[in-house]
């Protein structure tokens, strides 16, 4: 219901699509909270507490950087910590903390995706924990700060960017995002970092495409371009310049225009790119299945696409936003092209 009310508050022009991604981002937030609550509470009568134990959800993805859309689903990655000391559950079955843990995600994983009457909630994805889809599906605080330390790959600690605590245990909240921000603050070798960025976008466009001008997330100068530049920037300078560790990608951008990283015409493109597309997306997401082709929709939906982005009809549309990618890729070869050094 209350998706559908914010849907309903963007298509009447109440709110704009920057405040819809925000108020999605907040109803899902507050949905993983009180799901976690009634989950954690259900589970404690069955296998009671664990005294030293505490759990941590936090939030990634488009959930973590406060960027949802009606159609956004879940990236979460859920720690734990305990004392060895006192590992055991209170309860008339006791569990080990790390059983306990396990079972007690995948209860909250079943709860937040099952489908009822009334539908699902969510959809999770799971795959930026520790290991993937390999690992577990809960972590333990330190196995996170070991693995960040000696394993993780450079497009894990990108991912990391945009972690932030929204359920749990406060403060184990806290000491993961503390440990979060050292990872993305330590030093790092920058022509192994330009290029492990590079590469990485070079292996999504071969995997995925990148050449339907529809898919403002895929295609050649489109979000992921802007995202990557933002998170390029941050695991470069955040060791000189701590305030780059931020979720949100156009302040990435702007700080790192205040520090002298990107020119101020770049940090104006790349904003009023990442606006535009944002934009559109919240009213595509909206408005039409993700199959369907924005240039066969109606007339009334195509006015709807061009008025979030402020153009006068679609033909508009689709050249402002050609022109937007080609800025934007151009940006993104010059920054981070090693042929282009």
């Amino acid at each position: 219901e209350e998706i559908f009310l914010i849907g309903l508050r963007l298509l009447s022009g109440m709110i704009d699509p920057r405040d819809a991604g925000l108020a999605y981002t907040a109803l899902a937030s507050s949905a993983v909270r009180a799901t976690y609550e009634r989950v954690e509470a259900d589970f404690a009568r069955e296998y009671g507490r664990i005294a030293s134990g505490r759990i941590a959800v936090l939030a990634m993805g488009k959930l973590g950087s406060r960027e949802m859309t009606a159609a956004s689903d879940l990236d979460l990655i859920i720690l734990y910590d305990f004392d060895v000391e006192r590992a055991e559950s209170d309860g008339p079955r006791a569990l080990h903390a790390v059983q306990y843990y396990t079972r007690l995600t995948q209860r909250l994983i079943t709860a937040l995706t099952t489908a009822t009457r009334r539908g699902r909630l969510y959809e999770v994805d799971m795959r930026l924990r520790p290991s993937g889809n390999k690992g577990p599906v809960a972590t333990q605080l330190q196995a996170f700060r070991d693995y960040q330390a000696n394993e993780a790959e450079t497009w894990e600690h990108m991912a990391l960017t945009r972690g932030r605590f929204i359920a749990g245990e406060p403060s184990l909240g806290r000491e993961a995002e503390d440990e979060i921000v050292r990872v993305l603050s330590a030093r790092r070798d920058a022509k192994k970092l330009r290029r492990d960025v590079f590469d990485m976008r070079g292996l999504i466009a071969q995997e995925k495409g990148d050449a339907n001008p529809w898919d403002l997330k895929l295609a050649a100068g489109g979000v992921i371009d802007i995202e990557f530049i933002a998170q390029y920037l941050l695991l470069r300078h955040a060791a000189e310049a701590p305030d780059l560790v931020v979720v949100a990608t156009e302040a990435i951008i702007a700080r790192a225009g205040q520090h002298g990283f990107l020119s101020e015409e770049d940090v104006e493109t790349l904003v009023e790119a990442h606006r535009l597309y944002a934009n559109v997306t919240q009213m595509l997401r909206l408005t039409l299945d993700t199959a369907v082709d924005p240039a066969t929709a109606g007339q009334g939906v195509k006015r709807r696409i061009a008025n979030s982005a402020d153009v006068p009809d679609f033909q508009r549309l689709e050249r402002e936003l050609a022109q937007t990618r080609a800025r934007v890729r151009a940006i993104f070869n010059a920054l981070l092209d090693g042929k282009s050094k």
